[in-house]
């Protein structure tokens, strides 16, 4: 049997293309026409939650809202008609892994769905520590050998989606896309100025190294 994923989505005829590509890729989908509350047991029992947000019963951003609160780390990537800056950045507070906007193509999505899979999990605890750097993802602070370092709130945000996925290579596309602001300066070029800034600031030591054609990765901290 293949991966068993959840497939939230009220439009009949993109629900049942959508459950059609991800059977002959392998999985095993289940597919929910309405929203309703998921809890953190049953929520485990998938290995990622294909969510709409405009859905009959329950909004998608609430159902991701009682799954983090819940401490439920399944991954999920949010279907979305809305292509605001806005509603992008208050799901990926919330704790969503990825969003696509509609329409798409189902293909695109389950390549989105296997790359999910093949990254760790979001890091839940608020503070992640590497060698000599701290970064406190609640209170957004940061900190170098116990010294505050002050960031830009993109510096922030690039520095915390690193730290969300300690260990892993994050592409220098996705950064761009889900941590500038696509309207102005939404560039992988624009993104290597902020990652050299970024690193500047905190100083020697292998905080952030480049994954030569992927992207960044938060490193082990080594000031040796």
């Amino acid at each position: 049997m293949g991966e068993r994923l959840l497939l939230i989505e009220d439009d009949p005829q993109l629900g049942t293309q959508i459950s059609g590509c991800l059977e002959r890729a392998g999985f095993e989908p289940t597919w929910w026409t309405v929203g309703r509350p998921l809890p953190p047991g049953e929520a485990s029992t998938y290995r990622l939650v294909i969510l709409d947000l405009m859905l009959p019963g329950t909004y998608g951003l609430d159902i991701l809202r009682e799954l983090r609160e819940g401490a439920s780390d399944v991954p999920v990537l949010i279907l979305s008609a809305r292509n605001d800056t806005a509603d992008k950045v208050r799901a990926l507070k919330l704790g969503a892994d990825d969003y696509m906007t509609k329409p798409f193509w189902p293909e695109e999505l389950v390549e989105r769905v296997r790359a999910r899979l093949r990254r760790p999990l979001l890091q839940r605890q608020s503070l992640v520590e590497a060698g000599s750097l701290q970064v406190d993802l609640d209170s957004r602070e940061v900190r170098v050998l116990g010294k505050p370092v002050e960031l830009t709130r993109v510096e922030f945000d690039l520095l915390a989606a690193l730290a969300r996925r300690r260990g892993a290579s994050v592409t220098r596309q996705w950064l761009a896309e889900h941590v500038l602001d696509p309207e102005r300066e939404g560039t992988e070029r624009t993104l290597d100025v902020h990652v050299s800034r970024l690193r500047r600031k905190l100083g020697p030591g292998k905080h952030i190294e480049t994954v030569w054609g992927i992207g960044y990765r938060l490193g082990e901290g080594d000031d040796a």
